[in-house]
């Protein structure tokens, strides 16, 4: 294994041409689960919206030629005839020099064309002195006006926020047809390895990767199934595989993809099915170990024990496999310019990441400085990171002052 490495270009190539490109289906949900779902059918109303000609203010109403004489010195007098309430269907008919009471989202009777406004009247027994004309359709939204049945109100691919759902509401919709999100199994492998809250045995770490790397798949829009820490040997590893291969889409493991006697995981991955190992280590720095195969149409990802390089992995490689099969656009990644605080190498022959952390000098240019830990496994290393920078196989080093592109790891104000 990784006696050829392939770059990171070829094998970000590779990965994506040997992935399917059927999206894995659509499901039908509860409207109140629907959120950042992506709709998998164009939705057509069969109503109109609004399904009534309804009144936006609190008022009166009338027909509006019957006010055109008003003035402030010289009020019209209507005789009020009832009261019209919201959620109820008015049986009144309006005739010539009539009026009803009416409130804010109330339906307009049959026979009035305008709403008053309650601030230009005054009310005397059962008559109603208008001091305001009003001309037709005014204070009224009228039927269809937002939405007219058989209109396309929202199309297949969207993605669903709250002004959509609210949409979906509207007209009545409570499930809605989307496309599935990738599930994820994750699990991490080594026989150092303990779940937290078990006592810690000498020579022991707790799991990091599985959380991680499953709360990553979460941001990233997937369904994690979480597998926790998997015994270091092989019939545990292969039941493991076999068991996340038949309940999910995509599998993610770290740890056992080195050249041990232990590193088991590539051997067994590819005993499983084809086309089987596609990729066996990247020319990158941190993360040279990724293996990467298909089991028919479904991707595993096995990636390096070290948190820091399985992490940094993950945003490179998975993520955008999770993006895409979920029917979401590959999502760029947000990058900033900065000047680099230190001179830095790269790894001979290798595509180098380097994670730092964004700050201002004190002519406000935006600085970029090196998380130095001195070991890919500290965790800490991302924590801290605000972003990466790269640095080109082929590029020896980047110097000091010199402008980097450095690509964010999270929401950052500099």
């Amino acid at each position: 294994m990784f006696r050829e490495l392939m770059t990171y270009d070829n094998a970000k190539k590779l990965l994506f041409a040997t992935l399917d490109p059927q999206p894995l289906g659509s499901e039908k949900i509860p409207l109140l689960k629907a959120y950042n779902r992506i709709l998998s059918e164009d939705i057509i109303t069969k109503l109109d919206i609004p399904p009534f000609n309804r009144s936006t203010v609190d008022g009166y109403a009338v027909k509006a030629d019957d006010t055109y004489e008003s003035e402030e010195n010289k009020p019209t007098t209507l005789k009020i005839i009832g009261t019209i309430s919201v959620g109820k269907c008015p049986k009144i008919q309006i005739r010539k020099n009539n009026t009803v009471e009416t409130v804010t989202g109330a339906p307009i009777p049959e026979g009035a064309n305008a709403v008053v406004m309650v601030e230009n009247t005054q009310k005397q027994e059962n008559n109603l002195l208008i001091y305001r004309a009003v001309t037709p359709d005014e204070n009224v939204m009228k039927k269809g006006t937002d939405l007219k049945k058989g209109d396309t109100v929202l199309m297949s691919g969207q993605l669903l926020g709250a002004p959509e759902i609210g949409v979906l509401a509207a007209i009545g919709v409570n499930y809605v047809n989307v496309l599935k999100i990738p599930v994820v199994s994750v699990f991490s492998t080594g026989a150092e390895i303990t779940e937290p809250g078990k006592s810690l045995a000498p020579g022991k770490i707790y799991d990091i990767n599985a959380y991680s790397l499953s709360t990553a798949v979460k941001e990233s829009g997937g369904k994690p199934i979480f597998m926790g820490v998997i015994p270091d040997n092989e019939v545990a590893l292969k039941n493991a595989l076999k068991q996340a291969l038949f309940t999910s889409d995509i599998i993610i493991t770290s740890g056992g993809v080195s050249v041990g006697p232990r590193d088991y995981t590539p051997k067994i991955v590819d005993s499983l099915g084809k086309p089987g190992v596609i990729i066996s280590g990247i020319a990158v720095k941190p993360g040279k170990p990724t293996t990467i195969a298909f089991i028919g149409n479904k991707p595993v990802f096995s990636l390096p024990g070290h948190p820091t390089s399985a992490l940094l992995i993950f945003y490179l490689f998975v993520r955008p496999v999770i993006q895409y099969l979920s029917g979401n656009k590959v999502i760029s990644e947000k990058i900033v310019k900065a000047n680099l605080a230190v001179r830095l190498f790269s790894a001979k022959g290798r595509k180098t990441f380097v994670t730092v952390k964004l700050s201002r000098d004190k002519n406000q240019k935006i600085l970029a400085t090196p998380i130095q830990t001195g070991a890919s496994g500290a965790i800490t290393t991302l924590s801290k990171a605000d972003g990466f920078i790269e640095i080109p196989a082929n590029q020896q080093f980047i110097d000091s002052n010199e402008q980097v592109t450095v690509t964010l790891l999270k929401n950052k104000k500099v």
